[in-house]
């Protein structure tokens, strides 16, 4: 077993739990409506590479709690693109230990060119629909994909999604 991995895994773990109830937990705890600040934070942390949260269900969460939609999805936009920097500035510092220790040059070059031949759809699609994209955006980075289209692609695919399910939720409930 390897140790190293399982701690990292723990510390995830125990990072999220303290995210969720420190803003989220504690609202409900206190009977009192979950805050934009709550959204803020929780939403912020699920676009981290490196800790995977269902973000998508956030919204109609709180839009039933009677916050508004367009305060949300522009939360969520900010949130979510500031996340994707951060995930986006890792790969690209990372890269040469990754490629060094990880994966050979031959390989980095083969992604290099998938991601080049299909990365603003990838791009685009990863953040429409609720797939990992922080770790495509982390590869991004790696692949040192340019960060224009990176931010491009990424807000249009996020834009999308949040529209879409606050106009599906207002329809419906």
């Amino acid at each position: 077993m390897n140790w190293r991995k399982v701690l990292v895994g723990v510390f995830i773990w125990l990072l999220v739990v303290l995210i969720l109830s420190s803003t989220l937990g504690r609202d409900m705890m206190s009977g009192k409506q979950p805050t934009l600040s709550s959204f803020s934070v929780i939403h912020f942390s699920g676009y981290l590479f490196f800790i995977i949260l269902p973000v998508e269900a956030l919204i109609p969460y709180y839009l039933a709690q009677g916050h508004a939609g367009f305060s949300l999805l522009v939360i969520a936009l900010i949130t979510a693109i500031l996340a994707q920097l951060i995930d986006y500035s890792l790969g690209f510092l990372l890269s040469n230990e990754i490629i060094g220790k990880v994966i050979s040059e031959w390989r980095y070059r083969k992604s290099q060119k998938m991601i080049e031949r299909y990365g603003d759809w990838a791009l685009f699609f990863f953040n429409l629909l609720p797939l990992s994209s922080p770790i495509l955006i982390f590869t991004a980075g790696v692949a040192r994909f340019p960060l224009t289209r990176v931010l491009l692609f990424s807000s249009a695919g996020l834009f999308v999604k949040y529209v879409v399910l606050i106009l599906t939720f207002k329809m419906f409930f």
